[in-house]
């Protein structure tokens, strides 16, 4: 069986069999107007992106969902208060596709990341290359991988809540909905909510379809106020499932302890 380190780029962890789809996925992720992304961020605390995975490589990621051998653990949200449904963590080596999205989209977010660090006056800066990133998460006993792979049928949902697990927190991650809207479930919105100082929260749906990704805040970002640049904080869940089955594909790019 091939092994990919976690560090590996997408030029170097395909097959060559599946190095033809790592290079789209590569010349999708770069051919995104980041700006229209960055900008959108600023202004929303989200970002979608159309189309960013095909049906064909959705239909593959939510394959390996019954794939025990490739995942370190799955949690079933309702033990924990965390909602209904379930998810499972990939262990490392990930699945190709997933690495590759992971590596690619990151190189994207750290300039944004760093932006927000600085209007807010936080000293952590991310580096360029996500193995670098990783290696610090590591350093601070943060070795567990985080992409997962959700799973809700009729009834489930996700409370709202942020993904933080340790010192080294990226403050962007990515979802991609790998199930179509009215055809394999329906209901299950992906939504978030902005809490600023003083005032009540804001609610946010982002109307995602198949193949399509959604870039969001961790846990806070930047506003310009009157008075200066102040933190919002934001959360993020799934709305109740109104039938059939939903499988979303989570990237989280820091690294859990």
């Amino acid at each position: 069986m091939k092994t990919v380190d976690k560090t590996s780029d997408c030029s170097t962890m395909a097959s060559a069999s599946g190095f033809e789809t790592m290079s789209r996925i590569v010349e999708r992720v770069e051919s995104v107007d980041w700006k229209q992304v960055s900008d959108s961020l600023d202004s929303e605390g989200n970002a979608m992106i159309a189309g960013l995975l095909t049906a064909e490589e959705c239909a593959q990621i939510a394959s390996f969902y019954p794939q025990e051998s490739i995942f370190r653990s799955r949690v079933v949200m309702g033990r924990h208060g965390f909602g209904k449904g379930e998810y499972k963590y990939f262990s490392y080596p990930l699945p190709d596709i997933v690495q590759c999205l992971r590596t690619a989209v990151y190189s994207n977010l750290a300039p944004i990341g760093n932006r927000w660090n600085e209007s807010m006056n936080i000293a952590v800066r991310y580096p360029e290359q996500h193995a670098e990133f990783l290696a610090r998460c590591c350093e601070a006993g943060q070795t567990r991988p985080t992409p997962l792979l959700l799973q809700y049928e009729k009834g489930d949902y996700n409370c709202l809540h942020q993904d933080i697990y340790g010192e080294h927190v990226f403050p962007l991650q990515l979802a991609i909905l790998l199930s179509e809207p009215g055809k394999d479930f329906t209901g299950g919105e992906f939504v978030m909510t902005e809490q600023r100082p003083r005032m009540q929260s804001r609610p946010m749906v982002v109307p995602l379809r198949q193949g399509d990704a959604v870039i969001f805040a961790v846990h806070n970002r930047p506003v310009r106020g009157t008075k200066g640049t102040y933190r919002v904080i934001l959360r993020h869940g799934v709305s109740r499932l109104l039938s059939g089955y939903r499988h979303t594909l989570g990237i989280i790019f820091h690294d859990a302890s």
